[in-house]
């Protein structure tokens, strides 16, 4: 079906895909297109309580579905895809966080093993309370509580990948995925390299929030309500995902060993800050090692995620994809107090 002008778009669990590529559409989008959609969370709502433990109640590989894919009309290879989200809204008031034996930055892994015990199998709720904008921290073991920011956002978006590759949802690369980086929030436009024809895309993994690096392999999940508007820009290649905020734009590098993901990031900001300002290579290089930021996505992931980030006002103006950010941020949307663009 074709989705056209605003509209809403509710799965079902049939619905939900566990891969970027090899799925067919569940709908079909143009350039111009708003769409408020539902988006499960990472453990498609089967932990409810804290007894519910994630290895008991979900079934590798059906971890961290995503609404989609969405056909994108119009869309090439060698196309840049913006999605920008209007709004992000907890659609339940309790979110969900765990411990994984074997999966987070603080245990051993498949990939880096070591002869110790696997880490407890653990579950906390967290209230969460859209009007006043606070997400409730419970310790588990006494009654230690703690008030945080809610800072909703998605921790995993993207397209098909190139050369007719399927990954997992759980992972990231040069096509999105699963970045885990809380830049991904209410008010920010996300930039995407098109790799084949409609572009295919999918979007899920709400956070309520999430510390930089999600150390402990899973954030505050929770499904969301959330309003995208989509805009395709012709012949405009972007070879790693680009996020753009008010204030700042970022580069996203995902590899691992996380140097490596750094060093993706940061080549990528400065080739397009040299592009923005008209400085030669080495310039805009000075410019980011100087003025630059680098936060932290995901630590625990297949793939780890960095961004570089470098403020706006140092470009001076510069056109940055055309207004497409400005363009879209002025989007007429249903009013999301506490967790939209403010």
């Amino acid at each position: 079906m074709t989705l056209m002008g605003e509209h809403t778009y509710t799965p079902t669990a049939k619905d939900l895909s566990y891969t970027f590529g090899g799925v067919p559409p569940v709908a079909s989008l143009r350039s111009g297109d708003v769409l408020t959609l539902f988006t499960e969370d990472c453990f498609g709502g089967a932990v409810t309580t804290v007894d519910d433990l994630p290895s008991q109640v979900c079934t590798f590989p059906y971890l961290n579905p995503v609404a989609g894919p969405f056909f994108i009309e119009d869309t090439e290879p060698g196309d840049t895809l913006a999605v920008h989200f209007l709004s992000i809204v907890p659609a339940r008031k309790t979110g969900v966080s765990s411990t994984f034996p074997h999966f987070e930055a603080l245990t051993s892994t498949s990939h880096t093993a070591a002869l110790q015990p696997p880490l407890e199998e653990r579950v906390w709720l967290y209230d969460i309370d859209a009007e006043a904008g606070l997400v409730r921290y419970r310790a588990r073991n006494s009654d230690f509580t703690a008030d945080l920011p809610l800072d909703a956002m998605h921790g995993t978006v993207g397209v098909a990948p190139a050369a007719f590759e399927t990954r997992s949802t759980i992972t990231c690369d040069a096509h999105g995925g699963n970045m885990d980086t809380p830049e991904l929030r209410a008010g920010t436009t996300l930039y995407l390299g098109v790799n084949m024809h409609g572009a295919m895309l999918g979007l899920g993994d709400g956070h309520a929030r999430q510390g930089q690096g999600e150390s402990s392999g899973v954030a505050v999940e929770v499904a969301m309500t959330t309003t995208i508007a989509i805009e395709v820009i012709k012949g405009v290649p972007t070879l790693w995902p680009r996020i753009e905020s008010d204030n700042a734009i970022m580069s996203v590098g995902c590899a691992r060993p996380l140097e490596d993901a750094f060093r993706i990031s940061q080549h990528d900001l400065v080739g397009w800050t040299a592009q923005l300002t008209g400085l030669d290579t080495l310039e805009a290089y000075q410019l980011v090692a100087q003025a630059g930021t680098a936060p932290v996505g995901n630590v625990v992931d297949p793939n780890y995620t960095m961004l570089a980030s470098l403020p706006k006002h140092l470009l001076r103006g510069a056109d940055l994809y055309g207004g497409t950010h400005e363009r879209l941020r002025a989007t007429p949307h249903p009013d999301a107090t506490g967790t939209g663009a403010p």
